[in-house]
Protein backbone atom coordinates (compact mmCIF):
# COMPACT_ATOMS: atom_id res chain seq x y z
CA UNK A 1 0.00 0.00 0.00
CA UNK A 2 1.75 3.57 -0.79
CA UNK A 3 2.61 5.76 2.31
CA UNK A 4 2.73 9.40 2.07
CA UNK A 5 6.59 10.58 0.95
CA UNK A 6 7.04 12.42 4.65
CA UNK A 7 6.48 8.68 6.12
CA UNK A 8 9.03 7.48 3.89
CA UNK A 9 11.82 10.16 3.69
CA UNK A 10 12.94 11.60 7.27
CA UNK A 11 14.53 14.99 6.55
CA UNK A 12 16.38 14.86 10.26
CA UNK A 13 18.08 11.60 8.43
CA UNK A 14 18.22 12.77 5.01
CA UNK A 15 18.37 16.59 4.68
CA UNK A 16 17.61 16.46 1.17
CA UNK A 17 15.61 14.75 -1.22
CA UNK A 18 17.02 13.20 -4.15
CA UNK A 19 15.53 12.95 -7.86
CA UNK A 20 16.10 10.35 -10.23
CA UNK A 21 13.72 10.98 -13.20
CA UNK A 22 13.52 8.93 -16.28
CA UNK A 23 12.10 10.54 -19.61
CA UNK A 24 9.91 9.48 -22.36
CA UNK A 25 11.48 6.82 -24.75
CA UNK A 26 14.46 6.89 -22.05
CA UNK A 27 15.60 10.16 -23.82
CA UNK A 28 18.04 12.12 -21.07
CA UNK A 29 17.14 15.12 -18.55
CA UNK A 30 20.55 16.33 -18.54
CA UNK A 31 24.49 14.83 -19.47
CA UNK A 32 25.86 13.03 -22.01
CA UNK A 33 23.54 10.92 -24.08
CA UNK A 34 25.25 7.91 -25.41
CA UNK A 35 22.35 6.69 -27.80
CA UNK A 36 21.78 9.43 -29.55
CA UNK A 37 25.01 11.38 -29.08
CA UNK A 38 23.76 14.43 -27.72
CA UNK A 39 25.33 16.65 -25.13
CA UNK A 40 22.19 18.28 -22.98
CA UNK A 41 24.78 19.71 -20.06
CA UNK A 42 22.97 23.44 -20.30
CA UNK A 43 19.76 21.77 -19.11
CA UNK A 44 21.34 21.02 -15.73
CA UNK A 45 21.22 24.49 -14.30
CA UNK A 46 17.92 25.61 -15.83
CA UNK A 47 16.68 21.91 -13.51
CA UNK A 48 18.15 22.68 -10.52
CA UNK A 49 16.61 26.04 -10.76
CA UNK A 50 13.27 24.70 -10.78
CA UNK A 51 13.69 22.38 -8.16
CA UNK A 52 14.84 24.86 -5.85
CA UNK A 53 11.98 27.01 -6.43
CA UNK A 54 9.58 24.46 -5.82
CA UNK A 55 11.62 23.90 -2.54
CA UNK A 56 11.37 27.17 -1.77
CA UNK A 57 6.88 26.94 -2.49
CA UNK A 58 6.80 23.85 -0.56
CA UNK A 59 8.91 25.43 2.51
CA UNK A 60 6.55 28.55 2.74
CA UNK A 61 3.30 26.38 2.53
CA UNK A 62 4.35 24.66 5.75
Amino acid sequence: MPQARKRLVSTEVTPFYHVITRCVRRHFLCGWDPATKTDYSDRKQAIQNRLASWADVGARSH
